[in-house]
């Protein structure tokens, strides 16, 4: 789970930084609303965690823009304490609240329930499994296998396929890929990508009659049924 954390006061912001990502998020930082709402609305983040006083925009107004596009669950930090901030708050678009100063447990908790409602309303919405052809995957029992044959892969191969067939017929770059499935920015000296890719194909074409997994050279890679 990627998390945008938008707080101006460094060291708070650092601190937070390093304790989500102990407890296995994958946090950026943006520590004034101008570069906040730039990377909230450019970024694909599954939670933000917005400070509601910040220099350039403040966190009220950033909220208010970046509601008119996105719908990302947004947890205010303040250090106001009046009801009627905290109501401000909410109706400007935030989901949940929370006064500074605050115990880092209660902030990891207030996460993880609002990061549970929004995948199981995701959940809900998306389909428990995914075809191509003969290519079957089981996203609850995280099971894959082409031509009723079962392929046994590892949880990043699997995150990968599964990556590639929700998007079927759309051309990912390695820059994606690694973003994705490894929650990394992608640096050109490493190779992850092409290892990761030419593992899954061994497994979900090499053995089978027909290819599904086709590199676009110059531009990535893409999952699709060829005739011919």
């Amino acid at each position: 789970m990627k998390i945008l954390l938008i707080e101006d006061e460094v060291k708070l912001a650092e601190y937070l930084r390093k304790g989500l990502g102990e407890v296995g998020y994958v946090v950026d930082v943006a520590h004034n609303g101008v570069d906040g709402l730039h990377m909230a609305l450019e970024g694909r983040h599954d939670l933000l965690v917005l400070d509601a006083m910040l220099p350039g925009i403040d966190g009220f107004s950033l909220l208010t823009a970046f509601r008119k596009s996105r719908q990302t669950p947004v947890l205010m930090l303040t250090a106001r304490v009046s009801v009627e901030d905290r109501v401000l708050g909410l109706q400007t678009g935030a989901d949940d609240y929370l006064v500074k100063p605050f115990a880092f447990s209660e902030l990891s908790a207030r996460i993880q329930v609002l990061l549970r409602r929004t995948q199981g309303a995701r959940d809900a919405a998306e389909p428990t499994q995914l075809r191509l052809a003969d290519l079957e995957v089981d996203l609850v029992r995280r099971k894959a296998s082409r031509g009723g044959q079962r392929l046994e892969l590892t949880a990043k191969e699997f995150l990968l396929l599964t990556l590639f067939l929700r998007r079927k017929g759309e051309v990912l770059s390695r820059t994606e890929i690694a973003e994705q499935v490894w929650d990394m920015n992608f640096d050109s000296d490493t190779n992850v990508v092409e290892v990761a890719i030419r593992r899954l194909r061994t497994k979900i074409d090499v053995p089978f009659d027909t290819a599904l997994l086709h590199t676009i050279r110059g531009m990535g890679y893409v999952m699709e049924e060829r005739n011919g």
